[in-house]
Order: structure tokens, then C-alpha cells, then sequence
């Protein structure tokens, strides 16, 4: 990993962001993302995550584009008969807000978006996986193609070399345990389709084997033999650069605003790096340090060297995060001119000493160190654990927006180890 500048003029890379409110929304703006991702409605491969209210669709938009920064709309779920009329409302509302591309890869949303004149980028739900498949899209009016997440890296080149087609893949985020995410196993289970963006994750569990003419059981020594680690490219991020990689994505729709946040602004930094000669082995140590920090199942190069190995299955159910955040109150107003907060603690005591995140619709995400308190008294304190207090920021805070507290969290070993 030695430290060389690169010819910026041969690498232009759009740094992709997932979004699931306006919260996240700023945040991905505000950590250096170069384009946003989000899903509207019913149609959508998250639908946990809801996605952004239709009617903020057009701000969103004007904002974005104001710095300069892209707006895709995912619509990569099966499309039925029954909603083909709300997919041509929706569609007509991502036309109107002036959307740069949809995401899909369900030819009902191809011939519609073409019938409009939208933008396509092709999903990776789709599981391109050759040059011919990519022709075949292009055919249809495809601008970019989310690669299968099973290629290798030395494949994503070779595909790259034979297209005039955008290529865009998948850097950081959770991996499935099926081709590009097409399982079937929560429908299966609990009738909850992953292919309609309402999975359950059961492979993420641990499993037994049983006999079923003896009963006889097998704890299996790592149980978790259907989840794989997150994707996590920081430390190949050169190699990936100079792959001719047009589009880094970054998975995570369903995410806490602080995970946009800090995993953007990792890999802003780290793209930035490789660009300006600055990447160095201290600096992805640094970077991945951070982003342990926020939802993680540990972290995989996936399948870009080849086949992963048992160093690639999760060892355990849940994050690995090795921070985590504890809503502490509200914020009430701000000062402008002396840069103090004022807010209401309701539910953890806050401390002087404590980081805390600030999140709002407009504020994103602020993170900073609790250097004073002061009591609606106008005593100074160490510590609170309810009532109204003021503490200074150096950032700007709005009204409701929410505290949280941000505290170290031990992770237990795994079973067996």
C-alpha cells in the first residue's frame, strides 16, 4: 500500500449513498456524498426502511442538486398487475421532481421509464454478470449497471473493458447468502419476500442440525453458517479505483443516520486519499477504527478476491458495533450568538466529558463533546439526570432536534473461541 498520486483527470468516481429520512439525507450531504439513493413506497427493496415521503421527493431533489449532488429513486422490486397504476403515479412524481435515474430492473419499470424519458440504472437485483447481458440493457436504454455482487474484481475489469455502459458496484454494507440478494428463504418461512424488500433475515440466525429419525443434535461450532460479514472495501479501495469503477455504492437504506454519516465520510476520505496520494495503511487503519464504531457484522472483501472462505461467516447474531447511541433528550432552542444549546434531559443522564450526536431533519448529524452544563438555575454541573440545561456547540442546533448519548460497548466473544 504505498502512497502515490494518481492522474485525477482518469478517474472519476461517484461516491453513492443510502438514505432512509431527511435526517440521513443531510448527513450523507454533509460526509461527501456525490449522489443519493432511496426508495418511495410500497416498491422498493426496504421496505422497513419506508424510504422518503413522496411529497418531500421534490425538495429533496432541489436540495441535492443545489450542491451538485444526484438523486436516484430505487424502484427494484417485483412489480404486480395490481400496481402498475401506482408505479405510473410514482413514476410521474420522480418525472416531475426532476430525479436523475431510477434503479430497477423489472421490465414493466423499464418500458415505463422509457415511455417518460427517465433515466435507467439496472439493478443488481437483475445479476448481470457478462459484457452480452450489459449490451442487452444498453439495448433498453440503460445509463449504468449495478454488477452482480458475486464477480471477482479481476472480472468487473474485464466487463468494464467491453462496455460504454456506467458500472457501478456495490463497496461497503451487508452481503446475503443468495445470488445478489434473490432468496427465498423468508418467503418460504414466514411469507415475507426479500424480493419485495420485506425481509425478515432469518439466515442471519444460528442453526442446529437434527436427525430427524433420531433426533440426535449438532450445534455446528459457528452456528451462523448463512451470514456472511459486512462488505468492506477501505483497505482494496485503490485497486478498485484503478478498476475504472465508475460508481462506489454504498449499502445501507435501512441504517441510523450516524452509519451514513460515518461510513461516507470514511470512504470520501479514503477515495479522496488514493486520489491525492495520501492513502496509506495508517490511514485505513484509522478509517476502519471509525467505522467499527456503527452497525457492522464485521467486515469481508466479499467475493472480489475469489470465493470467500470461513474467515467471511459472522460469528455472531447482530452488530459488532463497538459503539452505540442512548436517546438522551431534545433540544429546545440555540443561541446563535453565544453558541449555546438549551435543551430538556429525559431519559440518560448526561455528563460533562460525554460525546453526543445532534440529529434533525436539518441539522444531520453533529457530533461533539459535552464541555459544560448549566442548570436552568444557572449552576454549573457535572452531571444531569433530568430537567433543562444548557451546553455549548459550536455547531448550529434546531428546535426537537434529538440527543443521544454515544457510549463504548463491550462485544462478547464468540462461542468457542
Amino acid at each position: 500500500m504505498g502512497k502515490r498520486k494518481l492522474n485525477t483527470n482518469l478517474y472519476t468516481i461517484e461516491l453513492l449513498a443510502p438514505v432512509r429520512d431527511e435526517v440521513s439525507f443531510i448527513a450523507a450531504v454533509e460526509a461527501g456524498a456525490d449522489a443519493v439513493y432511496f426508495g418511495l413506497g410500497q416498491v422498493n427493496m426496504r421496505l422497513s426502511s419506508k424510504g422518503i415521503d413522496t411529497e418531500l421527493l421534490p425538495s429533496i431533489v432541489r436540495q441535492a442538486h443545489r450542491k451538485n449532488i444526484k438523486v436516484y429513486v430505487t424502484i427494484n422490486a417485483i412489480i404486480y398487475d395490481k400496481e402498475l397504476e401506482l408505479l405510473d403515479e410514482l413514476l410521474q412524481q420522480v418525472k416531475q421532481a426532476q430525479v436523475d435515474a431510477v434503479i430497477c430492473w423489472d421490465f414493466a419499470v423499464i418500458q415505463k421509464t422509457q415511455k417518460l424519458g427517465i433515466p435507467i440504472h439496472i439493478s443488481t437485483q437483475a445479476s448481470i454478470s457478462n459484457r452480452e447481458a450489459l449490451r442487452f440493457y444498453e439495448q433498453l436504454g440503460a445509463k449504468r449497471i449495478v454488477l452482480a455482487r458475486e464477480l471477482s474484481l479481476e472480472q468487473i475489469k474485464e466487463i468494464k473493458k467491453n462496455t460504454r455502459l456506467q458500472i457501478e458496484t456495490f463497496v461497503h454494507g451487508a452481503l446475503c447468502v443468495a445470488v445478489s440478494g434473490r432468496c427465498f428463504m423468508s418467503q418460504f418461512l414466514s411469507c415475507h419476500s426479500a424480493n419485495r424488500g420485506d425481509c425478515l433475515q432469518p439466515c442471519r440466525r444460528e442453526y442446529r442440525i437434527i436427525d430427524t429419525e433420531t433426533g440426535d443434535e449438532l450445534e455446528i461450532c459457528n452456528g451462523f453458517v448463512m451470514s456472511p460479514k459486512d462488505l468492506c472495501t477501505l483497505p482494496i479501495i485503490d485497486q478498485l479505483i484503478e478498476g475504472g469503477i465508475d460508481a462506489f455504492k454504498i449499502e445501507g437504506r435501512s441504517r441510523a443516520p450516524e452509519y451514513v454519516k460515518t461510513v461516507v465520510n470514511a470512504y470520501r476520505r479514503a477515495i479522496d486519499a488514493v486520489i491525492d496520494g495520501s492513502y496509506s495503511e495508517k490511514l485505513v487503519n484509522e478509517l476502519m477504527e471509525e467505522i467499527a464504531k456503527v452497525y457492522n457484522r464485521g467486515f469481508s472483501k466479499g467475493f472480489l478476491f475469489g470465493r470467500p472462505g470461513p474467515q467471511d461467516w459472522s460469528a455472531s447474531y447482530g452488530s459488532q458495533a463497538t459503539h452505540k447511541k442512548l436517546y438522551v433528550g431534545k433540544i429546545l432552542n440555540y443561541y446563535k450568538k453565544t453558541k449555546i444549546a438549551y435543551g430538556r434531559i429525559t431519559s440518560q443522564p448526561l455528563n460533562v466529558g460525554d460525546t453526543v450526536q445532534v440529529h434533525g431533519p436539518t441539522t444531520g448529524v453533529v457530533e461533539f463533546a459535552i464541555t459544560q452544563l448549566k442548570t436552568d438555575k444557572q449552576d454549573f454541573v457535572n452531571n444531569i439526570d433530568k430537567g433543562e440545561v444548557t451546553f455549548p456547540s459550536a455547531t448550529l442546533l434546531r428546535r426537537n432536534d434529538q440527543i443521544f448519548k454515544i457510549i463504548p460497548i463491550n462485544i462478547p466473544a464468540p462461542k468457542g473461541s
